[in-house]
């Protein structure tokens, strides 16, 4: 009985420490990136340019084309503009979309795997579930974008996350803690002022000279992660694991808010 009763506690411990892990690990490792259904398009870039101009506008003048499951991997769509577009469960990987427009664009559960954003404009957009690992968004702008996907190792170089939600999404639970997922994510020079960013994953995140103004940080996991000269002001450290994280000067610090709260400040290492 006690042997089952450690077990079962154990099971549970495993799967409370990072659940979106192990669902994002579970869903890699049933796909195969290589076959033709994630690596292949069905379609033209012309074909998907037709498609754009011939959906109905909405009241902003933009395109509502429905692109929901469609395979677009390896295409250059550099250019393009998808605002407003359906694209829930689209295979985008490892194709081009340098200066592509996805404003208010539904990307949730989308497949976007070493896909290149350089200088995209995602405003507002809604990217939940979103496989988005390796991913190049530099200079991308996703202000006020809502943001569960796994950005791990993704090139966020002066990205503008301003007002952008990457939270936990408290009320659906079904698939485990449905977060930001940035760990060893680039982010210098980003600008995530006034951003959201309770429960989410950052560990190891490259932060130096980011903006972090008026974040909430509250439980999220920055371990390991490196914010030299990053602007604290009014962020929020509450219950924050800064275990091993590089903090910037004390100076710097005296801006933060409740930092006596966070968790293993102790264990943070801190520039003179």
């Amino acid at each position: 009985m006690l042997f089952r009763l450690a077990f079962a506690l154990v099971s549970m411990t495993a799967l409370l420490v990072d659940p979106i892990d192990a669902v994002s690990q579970d869903m890699l490792r049933s796909v195969d990136l290589n076959s033709s259904e994630m690596s292949t398009s069905e379609m033209t870039r012309a074909e998907v340019e037709t498609l754009l101009k011939a959906a109905p506008q909405d009241a902003a003048d933009q395109s509502s084309a429905d692109l929901q499951g469609k395979r677009l991997s390896h295409l250059d769509l550099s250019g393009l503009d998808f605002s407003g577009s359906n694209l829930r469960l689209v295979k985008l990987n490892r194709t081009s979309l340098k200066g592509a427009r996805f404003d208010r664009a539904i990307l949730n559960q989308a497949w976007l795997i070493d896909a290149d954003l350089t200088g995209a404009s995602l405003v507002k957009a809604s990217l939940l579930g979103t496989q988005m690992q390796r991913a190049n968004l530099g200079g991308a702008d996703l202000n006020s974008a809502r943001i569960t996907a796994d950005l791990s190792g993704a090139s966020l170089i002066g990205a503008k996350l301003a007002g952008a939600d990457l939270s936990a999404d408290m009320r659906n639970q079904s698939m485990g803690l449905m977060r930001g997922v940035l760990k060893s994510a680039d982010l210098r020079n980003a600008d995530l002022n006034g951003a959201n960013l309770a429960r989410a994953d950052l560990q190891f995140a490259q932060l130096q000279n980011a903006n972090l103004a008026n974040c909430n940080l509250s439980r999220a996991d920055l371990s390991g992660a490196d914010l030299s000269n990053t602007n604290l002001a009014g962020a929020d450290f509450t219950e924050t694991d800064l275990a091993s994280a590089l903090l910037p000067s004390p100076a710097a610090l005296e801006k933060a808010r409740n930092l006596d709260k966070a968790r293993n400040l102790n264990l943070a290492r801190r520039l003179p």
